[in-house]
Formats: structure tokens, sequence, C-alpha cells
């Protein structure tokens, strides 16, 4: 039986779409495959980890008859990957294995049923669904996925709190040391609903994710989150805790604030960067009237000095930061614009943009 039989292109595409939460090493072998369940000419994609289920169909032709059955999915995708991209790959199946074909390359590969792949159960609790385009939800997750914390053992902070409420939807990131808030305005007006979505499915929507206009749809439960999206369906299990109280950590009412150009302060800070240690990445900001003076040095006595003409007219400050939690925000900005709100040497600094007024970045300052 003829699976399915089409370009190359299409059918590595859909399956790298579905591929990227798949462990090459898993307790469970099955978990390595992807589920093909066919329909008619429709091929379903099914990946799962058991936390995280990712699903597509496409339309791929081959027999117009229903089959299912699981074989490796990164075996398959580099066997794809290897092949020319203008020729047209058949996938037919007997006595449990697969065979590829496309011009005079054939591979077979074996088969585990269908029937034992763990599908996720999805929960019967959702709320309201409610969708933003994809570029929005986009460019949330990028203002903040950065600060979000690696193995933490506060685990309800490895990964990103998404609030839905009323007209608005508001992404939160931390690690204890420094905080991202992104917002964006909802068409529709919802009741309110806060989830924590764990890491890998971050890291997974944001690789997901394009960057254009096409709607995406969220309905968020109890203990689990689904997406909709360009022919895409995404449910993932959800961080259960307490996220920390954000509006207490982001300064309200700082005395002093200077606005400068992101690019100009992102390459001083590189360089800055250059000459501090792996163990040590303290840099030293100056802010006086007129001037902003960035400064590092390492234990080999090696000093980095730069400086930025700024429009500044507060009080003289001197204050030490992470370099990399700098970069890390500037870096994954388009802004033309930022602005730095200080206090003084020991309370936290306050980044926003002034054309976005749902963008906040909290650093906690460091003694250097």
């Amino acid at each position: 039986m003829i699976v399915l039989k089409a370009a190359q292109e299409k059918v590595l595409g859909a399956l790298q779409s579905v591929a990227g939460i798949v462990e090459r090493r898993h307790t469970l072998p099955i978990l390595a495959n992807v589920l093909l369940r066919k329909s008619g000419g429709d091929i379903e994609f099914t990946t799962s980890d058991l936390e995280i289920q990712v699903r597509t169909t496409q339309p791929l032709g081959g027999d117009d008859s229903d089959f299912a059955t699981t074989v490796g999915a990164r075996k398959l995708i580099d066997i794809l990957r290897a092949l020319p991209s203008d020729q047209t790959v058949s996938l037919s199946a007997a006595q449990n294995k697969l065979t590829l074909q496309a011009g005079k390359s054939r591979f077979t590969l074996q088969t585990l049923p269908a029937e034992d792949f763990p599908l996720v159960n999805e929960a019967a609790d959702f709320g309201p669904a409610f969708t933003v385009p994809q570029r929005t939800l986009r460019r949330l997750v990028n203002q903040v996925h950065f600060a979000m914390a690696v193995h933490d053992i506060r685990y309800y902070l490895n990964g990103i709190l998404f609030i839905a409420e009323g007209r608005q939807l508001t992404l939160v990131a931390t690690d204890g040391h420094r905080l991202a808030l992104a917002q964006a305005r909802l068409e529709t007006e919802i009741p309110k609903q806060e989830v924590i979505l764990p890491r890998k499915t971050v890291l997974e929507l944001q690789r997901l994710l394009r960057d254009e206009d096409t709607p995406i749809q969220m309905q968020f439960a109890g203990n689990q989150a689904r997406f909709d999206f360009s022919g895409m369906q995404f449910v993932t299990k959800l961080v259960e805790g307490k996220f920390p109280d954000y509006n207490r950590v982001i300064p309200k009412n700082h005395k002093n604030a200077l606005v400068l150009g992101r690019a100009p302060l992102l390459g001083c800070l590189q360089r800055a960067a250059i000459l501090t240690s792996e163990k040590f990445k303290g840099v030293r900001l100056n802010v006086e009237p007129g001037a902003l003076r960035i400064a590092s040095s390492n234990a080999e006595q090696e000093e980095a000095r730069e400086e930025l003409e700024v429009d500044y007219e507060g009080d003289a400050i001197e204050i030490g930061f992470n370099v990399t939690y700098l970069m890390d925000a500037l870096a994954n900005s388009d802004a033309e614009m930022v602005k730095l709100e200080l206090q003084d040497s020991a309370a936290s600094a306050l980044f926003t943009v002034p054309d976005e007024p749902g963008f906040k970045y909290v650093v906690m300052p460091m003694r250097i």
C-alpha cells in the first residue's frame, strides 16, 4: 500500500514541523517515532514526549484508504534531508515495514504498531478560546524567553507565565535575578486565565511560530494549554506552582532616567564583555550628566572602557550589572531607542522601550 507520494520538500516540511520535541533517547522507544495516520489522501503526523503533543495534517497523495503506523522520526528526516529537493518521494507499507523510494534510492525502515503510541489525553475543561496574530505572540515570546530560569529548583520559574485577562495578554519570565514582561492587546474580552508554560514548550513554540498575521488560537485548562495555528495542533502540560508576584518586582517612580540608542549601547556592552571572565560577568556603569561610561576588568588586570554621550541631567550613579543580562534584553529587541531608569547603586534598574508601553525589563544590580 502506498502511504504517501509527494515532493521531498513537502514531506520533509511536515515532518520537521512536528519532530522538534522528539528525543533520540527515551525510556519508551516508540516515543522516538512519529505516528502516521492516513485517512484518504490526507496524512496526520503526530509526535509526543508524554508532556507535549504536536500534530499536523497534510494532503500528500498515496492510496485512498485508511492506515496507521509509527516509524523513527529522526531517521526518516535524515534520509529526506539527504535526498535532492526536486525529487518525488513515495512511502509504501508492507509486513511491519515502510519502504521509502525516491529516484533510484530505496530505504526499508522498521515500524512499531500505531495502537502502542501513547497519545496525550486532552483536558475536557478548556477555557474560552482567544486568538492573536502569530507575529504578535512570536514577538512577545522573543521579548521575554531569555529571562526564564534553567533547571531551577523553583520549578515554576523554568517557564513563562501567560495571563489572559480582559483584552490583554501578558507574558512574564524571571530567573530571580532579572524579570521580563511583554503585553499585547486582545480582540475579544475574556475572563482571567493564568498558566505557566514549561521551558521546552516555549522553545518549541518559538521555533514554530511564523512572522505573519495568520492567527494562533489559544486555550488553557487546569493542567494543559492548546495552540492551533497553520494547520498544526500543539497540546502541552503546564508547570504547576505559584508564580511570584511580578508587580512587586517592577520599580516605580525611579527619579533618574535616560533614553539612548539600543544598538550603540549593545555594541559597547559586547566589547566590554570581551574582558570579563567566565566566572564573573560584571560590568560597571557610571551615569553622570552628559555621559554614560561602561567599564570591565578581569583577573589578569586587563580593562575595557567605553563611553556614550547621553542626554542626561540626573544624579551621578555608579552601578554594576551582569553584562549578559543586559545584552540578552537588547539583542532580543529591534527597538531603536531604550529607556533606562535608575534610583541608586543598590536598586534594580528598569529598561523600557519608548514606543512599546507593554515591555518592561528589570535587572538586579551586582556588587563589583
